[in-house]
């Protein structure tokens, strides 16, 4: 039987066409999905220890970190799936439990909200719908 986890890899790798990159040296648990263009995250699986999260049981679970709208984070952390993030900014992404009772096709719709969200071309448009800020120098 597969796991979540591989599932969710294979889905990932067949529709972004991105692999699992392994940056921590002899973690193998630890995979991270970045854009192939500018190499900035959209997600992040890892096993982390239960206790480290303040959730029951022994041992680890499996994780994803994906970034979300703030709004979108409060209100998936009410249900027991979702936490605020694990080892990233806990208002714009959310650890989803990957082995509990959240469907798969919602993972999948995070996935693709976390990838939008951090691809570069988002919010480019100079149609004035989405003014993007100028940082100044200071002197």
């Amino acid at each position: 039987m597969i796991s979540r986890r591989e599932t969710v890899i294979a889905h990932i790798k067949s529709e972004y066409s991105v692999s699992p990159e392994y940056l921590f040296e002899g973690d193998f648990d630890t995979a991270v999905f970045r854009h192939n263009d500018t190499k900035k995250w959209f997600g992040i699986i890892m096993k982390v220890k239960c206790s480290t999260l303040g959730i029951e049981g022994e041992g680890t679970v499996d994780v994803m970190n994906v970034k979300c709208d703030p709004l979108l984070v409060d209100i998936l952390v009410q249900r027991e799936s979702f936490l605020r993030a694990y080892h990233m900014n806990k208002r714009l992404w959310v650890s989803i439990l990957i082995d509990s009772e959240i469907e798969e096709g919602e993972i999948f719709g995070l996935i693709e909200q976390s990838f939008q969200l951090t691809d570069k071309k988002k919010g480019k448009k100079n149609d004035g719908d989405n003014l993007q800020k100028t940082r100044r120098k200071r002197p």
